[in-house]
């Protein structure tokens, strides 16, 4: 039997996403901001729904809270040094895209909310409801668009997620997305399927 000991409670869930947020001025649309969360997850199919805690006193706290809209751009390893300064600098202090050589362009059904040019995936979220949990304040959201850089998809239009090179959080460190060992369902997936999926993965 395995030992374990007891520690502080905390937030040990890992690996997370990280992403970057995008948001901008309701009333100077060109004043955006850029900030990292690892605090991100969906939270609903029907309509898409994903969250995203943020401090209170984060300067996207309140271009987010002022416009109800946000953008969740998916990071790969070309962005993984971007997505970290902008964790540990603040949009008041400077303007994070134009000092990082990052291209905002505007997104998808969104009013004043960019997209970062390059991000593999984008994703135009609404603010449908905010609450206040204490540290953190969860905004949830509903996914309005989502745009799909084009060498991710193949040609019949499906989408390859496991080529974008993405990076994940875990305990102070970012990881780089490894080996595929399976695909949804494949605990239970017939021996020919399971080999000619795993097959495309490159994995046995």
């Amino acid at each position: 039997m395995s030992e374990y000991v007891s520690i502080k409670p905390s937030t040990m869930l890992n690996p997370t996403p990280v992403v970057l947020i995008s948001c901008a001025d309701k009333n100077n649309p060109g004043k955006n901001d850029l900030v990292t969360a690892a605090w991100a997850g969906t939270v609903n199919s029907e309509p898409p729904m994903v969250s995203v805690s943020l401090r209170k006193e984060r300067f996207s706290h309140g271009l987010i809270s002022g416009s109800g809209e946000f953008v969740v751009n998916l990071v790969d390893e070309n962005l993984a040094k971007a997505t970290d300064f902008c964790g540990v600098r603040s949009g008041r202090d400077m303007d994070k895209a134009k000092g990082l050589g990052l291209k905002m362009v505007p997104a998808e059904k969104m009013v004043t909310a960019p997209r970062v040019d390059g991000a593999p995936v984008s994703l135009s979220c609404r603010v449908k409801q905010v609450l206040p949990l204490g540290s953190h304040d969860m905004f949830l959201a509903e996914v309005t668009a989502v745009s799909v850089r084009k060498d991710l998809l193949d040609d019949t239009g499906a989408l390859h997620l496991e080529k974008a090179g993405l990076i994940a959080y875990s305990h102070g460190l970012y990881h780089r997305l490894g080996e595929v060992i399976g695909f949804f369902g494949w605990s239970v997936a017939r021996p020919e399927v399971l080999e000619k999926r795993m097959a495309a993965f490159g994995g046995k």
